[in-house]
């Protein structure tokens, strides 16, 4: 399969697709920070270059309810990010996942297909994720561990935060690859 892994820098959904044998390729506006396939640039420009797969992970900046504090101060920044989703889940693409922390995406756009943590997929920690589907079927937990560290939420103010929270587990992205690929 043809997979477009969007808005993903770190490669680690991409590399997860790439060990079982498709042909996948991430997308974002970063260079990748590992080997492999990638194209830096915008991903609405490629959308249409015949996709089989997409699993997109939007930034949440202006998207998380964890931000809600500033929601007022973000309205055009908001607007904005809610229309790159609505490009992401319009896309000529058969399977999409969108992924992204609890967010108003729920609200503005359409409820989550489905919500995962961490700890179903061999990772003793939480971290809502939530995934919007079209043509995929739920993602089924792998691995369910003990522990429940909130790691990811209580990560210290710094300026690679974002970075290492946006970050997917291996064990959620081996399941996509396992089970959507």
């Amino acid at each position: 399969m043809k997979i477009l892994v969007a808005c993903e820098f770190s490669g680690a959904v991409r590399d997860a697709f790439t060990a079982r044998g498709h042909d996948a390729w991430s997308c974002d506006l970063l260079p990748s920070e590992t080997p492999g396939n990638h194209i830096q640039g915008d991903v609405l420009e490629i959308l249409s270059d015949g996709w089989d797969l997409m699993i997109a992970h939007p930034p949440c900046t202006h998207l998380a309810v964890s931000g809600a504090r500033w929601f007022a101060e973000k309205r055009t920044e908001q607007a904005e990010a809610l229309e790159f989703v609505r490009s992401l889940m319009a896309a000529p693409i058969a399977k999409i996942a969108i992924e992204n922390p609890i967010s108003i995406i729920s609200s503005r756009i359409r409820k989550p297909d489905q919500i995962i943590q961490p700890w179903q997929f061999g990772h003793g920690e939480t971290k809502a994720t939530c995934l919007w589907l079209k043509g995929l079927p739920l993602l089924q937990p792998t691995n369910i561990v003990d522990g429940r560290l909130a790691r990811v939420h209580k990560m210290p103010q710094s300026l690679g935060r974002w970075r290492e929270r946006s970050r997917t587990f291996s064990g959620i992205a081996a399941a996509m690859a396992a089970q959507w690929g």
